[in-house]
């Protein structure tokens, strides 16, 4: 995994994906008491920065292997950005996805056309039944975080933050991620190493689901005792990826940890402030940059996602009464 992938997927991705907005609001840097800028992904094709990974890494097969289908296992935005990506060149996706996931992201991947499969994320693994059904079928099996196209492609995100921030005047500061198995963190990672070494990658968790964070600390790769009973659905995963897991442990500043309270009110403001939606899972890294990022100057917070269900954006924006 290299630069050099990244710049071949921002080619590939040209004209597919959106260039997302770097938005700025006075309003909520007097919230946060420091220059706040938002990366908005909840803007992007399917709503989520996911889009990105699916086209790359879709775009890159051979004809003739794209052309027999594809399968992602995905809790909704992956879910989302492969069934898009594969409606759009043409073929078939398969998605398996945990039962207990948003009722709009199983209602959206089913209307980019895919089918979809159920598990129990608790008693299945979800990596034996996409590798059965990839087996049964002669699908190619797109990883949500942990294959060298899909970082290539959300590194593209990188790419565009460096640029944004030049444009800004910002030569220095945190950009904090959402992070579940770190494909968009070590993407963006890599891609600033090159283009804006003074940006500086931190990971972002909610509590509970801190397996980054603690893999920082004991400089080997952590797993989460539980897989479930997070409203930040779209970032819980078992731990790092294997090969995401060592651009974080080389690039990356000390990882951050947010409550659930901290990640509602993170979606709230951005809603009041910038006028956009993001979803629990998008919206750590907001929260983080609101209260608790390093530094005292500007700070860069990527809004991962914005797939909300009503009830939930209800509950946040309930925060503002």
């Amino acid at each position: 995994m290299n630069f050099d992938m990244i710049t071949a997927a921002a080619g590939r991705l040209a004209g597919h994906v959106r260039r997302t907005p770097l938005l700025h609001a006075a309003l909520l840097d007097e919230f946060a008491g420091r220059p706040v800028y938002v990366k908005a992904e909840c803007l992007q094709q399917t709503g989520s920065f996911k889009a990105r990974g699916a086209w790359s890494a879709i775009s890159a097969l051979e004809p003739e292997v794209r052309a027999r289908g594809v399968i992602a296992f995905s809790s909704g935005n992956h879910a989302q950005g492969v069934a898009w990506s594969a409606k759009m060149h043409g073929i078939p996706a398969v998605i398996v996805m945990p039962s207990d996931a948003p009722a709009l992201k199983l209602a959206n991947t089913r209307a980019y056309g895919a089918e979809v499969v159920t598990y129990d994320r608790e008693n299945e693994d979800r990596d034996e039944i996409g590798a059965r059904l990839a087996a049964e079928r002669g699908l190619t099996l797109i990883k949500p975080f942990d294959e060298p196209m899909v970082i290539a492609g959300q590194g593209t995100c990188g790419l565009e933050i460096a640029e944004q921030a030049a444009e800004a005047g910002i030569e220095e500061a945190p950009v904090l991620v959402p992070c579940g198995g770190g494909g968009l963190t070590s993407g963006i990672a890599l891609a600033l190493e090159t283009t804006a070494p003074g940006l500086t990658v931190h990971p972002v968790e909610p509590e509970g689901f801190d397996d980054v964070v603690r893999s920082q600390a004991a400089g080997a790769i952590q797993r989460n005792n539980r897989l479930s009973g997070s409203i930040c659905d779209a970032i819980i995963t078992p731990q790092p990826g294997n090969l995401t897991w060592p651009h974080i442990q080389r690039l990356c500043g000390a990882g951050l940890v947010v409550s659930e309270d901290e990640t509602l009110m993170a979606m709230a403001q951005a809603f009041l402030r910038l006028k956009i939606v993001g979803e629990p899972g998008g919206a750590v890294a907001l929260a983080a940059a609101l209260t608790k990022a390093p530094g005292t100057g500007p700070v860069i917070a990527v809004m991962s996602g914005g797939n909300v269900d009503p009830a939930m954006f209800a509950r946040a924006l309930s925060l503002l009464d």
